[in-house]
């Protein structure tokens, strides 16, 4: 069959022409991250297009990640996605998978408080509503740009103490918490779900205006079954790939019952 010029079919495989040439380019030329990509104009001579072609094309790429663009500025190679795999124990460091070393990653304590928790959590660390919680809030940097922000929230009744000199210092909240009262992450139920930042978390992050987040709700067990910790996980979408693999059968989480996380505030504080 014959596609006739103009239609749908035949503006795909045209901006399709455009991918394979970016594409090309950025691997014949070994572009590296930061590196500028011929403008829009040069990319439709190059590729005997039109704009219209070359801005379906262009759109499709900065949305897998390979490209990004700045108005006014112009196109430039994209950073490699970091990879994420949730759903592997321990601490969240030990979750990225993307080949980069941990140290190259650093964190930094925002707030560390006893709180009550909300209704959802407390079902889901299986305590009443008037039973307190540690409230530790962090953020992750890549290179000094944040990446993450974290916030876990775990019973004064299983953990009495925390180590606030230890966690100001980046130091592993979860290896404490296992050395100290022998609570390790043995598996995890989580919600994952692509959303819209609340301001905190757009400035926390540093995003611009429209861009999309991550946010992981989940709740850690050890070995026994208990709950030891609920916690959420903020990444800027661009930015993160993730891979899930699991088997076990949810328990306590499941579509809209992580909505409300919250954690109020003990007076005075």
């Amino acid at each position: 069959m014959v596609t006739p010029p103009g239609s749908d079919a035949s503006r795909v495989l045209r901006y399709q022409v455009v991918k394979d040439l970016v594409l090309r380019l950025i691997a014949d030329q070994g572009l590296q991250p930061g590196d500028r990509l011929p403008s829009s104009t040069e990319l439709a001579q190059l590729a005997g297009v039109s704009q219209i072609s070359v801005r379906r094309a262009l759109d499709e790429l900065e949305r897998t990640g390979r490209i990004q663009r700045h108005q006014g500025v112009g196109t430039f190679v994209a950073s490699p996605r970091i990879v994420s795999e949730p759903a592997r124990t321990g601490a969240l460091l030990a979750t990225l998978g993307d080949g980069r070393a941990t140290e190259e990653f650093t964190t930094e304590l925002l707030s560390l408080r006893v709180a009550m928790p909300g209704a959802t959590i407390a079902a889901a660390l299986a305590i009443e509503e008037g039973q307190p919680v540690w409230e530790v809030s962090r953020r992750r940097l890549l290179g000094g740009t944040p990446v993450i922000l974290e916030r876990a929230v775990m019973p004064l009744s299983l953990i009495p103490s925390l180590d606030d000199r230890l966690l100001a210092a980046g130091g592993s909240l979860y290896d404490f918490v296992g050395e100290k009262y022998g609570l390790v992450d043995a598996y995890e139920e989580q919600y994952l779900e692509v959303t819209v930042p609340s301001p905190e978390e757009r400035e926390g992050l540093r995003l611009p205006a429209r861009e999309q987040v991550v946010a992981i709700r989940g709740v850690s067990f050890d070995e026994s079954g208990t709950a030891f910790d609920a916690y959420q996980q903020v990444y800027p979408a661009r930015r993160f790939a993730f891979y899930v693999s699991g088997v076990r059968e949810h328990r306590l989480l499941h579509s809209g019952a992580a909505d409300d996380w919250a954690v109020i505030g003990l007076p005075g504080t």
